[in-house]
């Protein structure tokens, strides 16, 4: 009985395990369908607000602005993540097959979420251990269009980020997927994509990493801070190991490459990035430039984050010679606190081809850039009264009395030349060349400032912006105006009267390539060719011999002019000039403020600061150019010298057919423009004289040269009549034209 007894127990419990499992997976089918038809809602309602995964948009991540310069070189970056996108062709294979073998081993057999790998990560999680379940695909979606919600751990997040990742795997091919993956993920130390990651750590493009150098980078994603091999190297060899003994198993690699990988010691050459954002590799004050302007058309975030291309007119090699010459000219004035500011347009297009904000951009903290900085310009301003007054009908011929000092019509201000100096009667022509500030207040009075305003204007020059009072003596410089806007003045009359606006980009392009902003010329006839011609033809006539501005004589073969100017007590130092290529401004001053610039307790002037910058960068530039010549145009039509009247000027008794030529408005004098030297009617050629220079608020060492030029004409006799004693405290004082 027993033994029967015990077979009957036996077989009725065997016969009952199937029917207590049985009920125990029916109560679970009833209690997972309940589950199931009550997880619908949810699911429903959690899928019902998710992104527009279907815009291509929605994947794109943080990229950064890349500058160029005219040759597509990159000179700075704009960034919130340090980051690069690449294609499938620029990254080593080792990174494709690596990363799948590390990361989601069946990817390329999965349809976006891996079932297999779920089961696999569960059964591990219930063992105590921990295994990822997430695929490339899901990784994905939770770093982009799922960005904000991926530190949520809740099942919503995770099936919302399933069903995104199976929709996606419909839109995106296996490779366009993991090539999105790689520019998407942090590698750590502040780089984002394979491509920052591949330049941050090694300095070298993710094209060109080696199977070790692969296997280190693909390691960092799992926990960058902690294989971080910058701070954790032995962490990191360890982790790169494990990515190569993944490979081999998977039969990626052989095991000869393997374990020489393995052997190799990691060698890092690390390029550290800026924590602000902005990477500047050259050219740092163009760079900001560029930088203020396209804050003035695109959002903070557009311009760190939208991947923008922007194509810029800055001309590296020109960039170099400028900074060189620049330097060097202060290395060799050797004073504390002196510095420079330098602008070349082509005159032509507008296009800055090289700008010098100063000698150190890193000295000062707070970044002052001398090329858009304003400062007072002193005598350079006189080249605009001079095509004022060309252009309103007064010949460069006609004669002034030029002695000092001179009281300005309607007030008490004494104006007076560069020491009080006095050059009597002299030409339109000289007094530029000698930068006569007694000489050029009588001439604004004649054409009126009203005419000279407008015409600054036109040369994009705002007065109002540049402090330029409608005072007598606004022809002498008082307003302050900034390099860049000077020379691209200057660039007018090199170019036959044309004012072109400078432009520092050509274009910006989106981060797919299409053109956002294309730059068109636009340029705005200000003065005609035989008025800009006459200007030129002035200014090109005190730069040779014993001219105030020889120390800027060219040697290249190219006809070239300009003005120099120098405030009062020597505290601005300037020079524009220009040839048919290149028109350019310097200004020389201490960022402090105003401060006399003075050596050794004796005034320094244009011919030992900006002139010889000046003659350096366009020798050098310009050497083997073949030669050009400014345009030249009609003559302008002058009226008789006779109509204008200067207050200081002492006119000899008409004859009655000057009474006859006042009547004539305008006539053409036999005056002929080139840009070399100019047949007058009356006074001599400007080239020759004393060099002596010009005096008050704005005064100049002036002029330059162009072409041959002319034959130097004795020094006009100043007038024998004793020289006025200045007042003691003149107004403006005494300065340098």
């Amino acid at each position: 009985m027993g033994p029967r007894q015990r077979q009957g127990r036996s077989r009725s419990k065997t016969h009952a395990l199937p029917i207590i499992l049985l009920s125990f997976l029916g109560f679970l089918l009833i209690a997972g369908v309940a589950f199931g038809i009550g997880m619908v809602g949810n699911v429903n309602r959690w899928l019902s607000d998710l992104p527009d995964y279907t815009d291509a948009n929605a994947y794109l991540v943080s990229e950064p602005t890349e500058i160029v310069d005219c040759n597509g070189n990159k000179i700075a970056s704009f960034y919130t993540q340090n980051r690069k996108s690449i294609t499938k062709d620029e990254v080593s294979p080792y990174v494709l097959q690596g990363t799948v073998d590390v990361e989601d081993e069946r990817f390329y057999e999965h349809g976006g979420i891996d079932l297999w790998g779920i089961a696999r990560a569960a059964v591990a999680t219930l063992g105590g251990g921990h295994e990822g379940a997430s695929t490339i695909t899901q990784q994905l979606v939770r770093n982009t269009i799922l960005q904000e919600e991926q530190f949520d751990s809740t099942i919503e997040r995770k099936v919302r980020e399933a069903y995104i990742a199976v929709k996606m795997e419909d839109m995106y091919s296996k490779d366009e997927i993991l090539m999105m993956y790689l520019n998407t993920i942090y590698y750590g130390h502040g780089a984002y994509g394979i491509e920052a990651a591949a330049e941050t750590y090694l300095s070298k493009s993710a094209a060109d990493l080696t199977l070790s150098e692969a296997a280190l980078l693909i390691g960092l994603p799992n926990s960058p801070s902690q294989y971080d091999p910058t701070v954790n190297p032995d962490l990191a060899l360890s982790r790169r190991n494990k990515v190569l003994d993944n490979m081999l198993r998977l039969g990626h690699i052989t095991q000869e490459e393997h374990d020489a990988a393995q052997a190799e010691p990691i060698t890092l050459n690390v390029t550290e990035i800026s924590g602000s954002g902005v990477d500047i590799y050259s050219q740092p004050y163009f760079v900001a430039y560029v930088k203020q302007l396209l804050e003035q058309e695109f959002s903070t975030d557009v311009l760190f984050k939208g991947g923008l291309t922007v194509k810029t007119t800055i001309d590296p090699t020109m960039q170099q010679v400028a900074e060189e010459a620049v330097r060097s000219q202060l290395d060799t004035l050797s004073l504390d606190g002196l510095d420079m500011g330098m602008v070349v347009v082509d005159p032509k297009t507008g296009y800055i081809k090289c700008m010098v904000g100063g000698y150190d951009y890193n000295a000062d903290e707070n970044h002052v850039n001398h090329a858009t900085a304003k400062r007072p310009v002193g005598s350079t301003f006189k080249a605009f009264t001079l095509a004022t007054a060309i252009q309103n009908g007064m010949n460069p011929n006609v004669t002034l009395n030029c002695n000092s000092p001179l009281t300005a019509k309607g007030t008490t201000t004494k104006v007076q030349n560069y020491a009080n100096q006095s050059y009597g009667n002299i030409t339109l022509k000289q007094a530029t060349a000698y930068s006569s500030n007694t000489g050029y207040i009588q001439v604004a009075e004649a054409i009126g400032n009203n005419k000279i305003m407008s015409l600054v204007k036109k040369l994009g020059i705002d007065p109002a912006k540049d402090n330029i009072e409608d005072v007598p003596v606004m022809t002498l410089g008082t307003g302050s105006i900034s390099p860049l806007e000077m020379a691209s003045a200057y660039a007018t009359f090199a170019n036959g009267g044309h004012y072109r606006q400078p432009i520092a980009i050509t274009e910006i392009d989106s981060r797919t390539g299409s053109v956002l902003y294309q730059h068109t010329d636009n340029p705005t006839q200000v003065l005609t060719e035989g008025e800009a011609a006459a200007v030129t033809d002035v200014l090109s006539g005190v730069m040779q011999g014993s001219g105030t501005g020889a120390a800027g004589a060219l040697s290249v073969n190219q006809p070239y002019a300009g003005k120099t100017g120098t405030t009062d007590n020597t505290t601005n130092l300037w020079f524009c000039g220009y040839t048919p290529q290149l028109a350019c401004a310097l200004w020389t001053g201490y960022s402090a403020g105003e401060i006399p610039i003075q050596k050794y307790g004796t005034d320094l002037l244009g011919d030992s600061t900006n002139l010889p910058v000046f003659k350096k960068f366009m020798n050098t530039v310009l050497a083997g150019t073949e030669r050009e010549e400014f345009p030249t145009g009609t003559a302008p039509t002058y009226k008789n010298n006779n109509v204008w009247k200067f207050y200081g000027t002492n006119n000899t008794k008409k004859t009655e057919s000057d009474e006859d030529e006042d009547k004539d408005e305008e006539e053409t004098t036999t005056t002929t423009t080139t840009t070399t030297t100019t047949t007058e009617t009356t006074g001599g050629d400007t080239t020759g004289g004393t060099g002596t220079t010009g005096g008050s608020t704005g005064g100049s060492t002036g002029g330059s040269t162009g072409g041959d030029g002319g034959t130097p004409t004795p020094t006009p006799t100043p007038d024998p009549s004793p020289t006025p004693t200045p007042d003691p405290s003149p107004t403006p004082d005494d300065t340098v034209g």
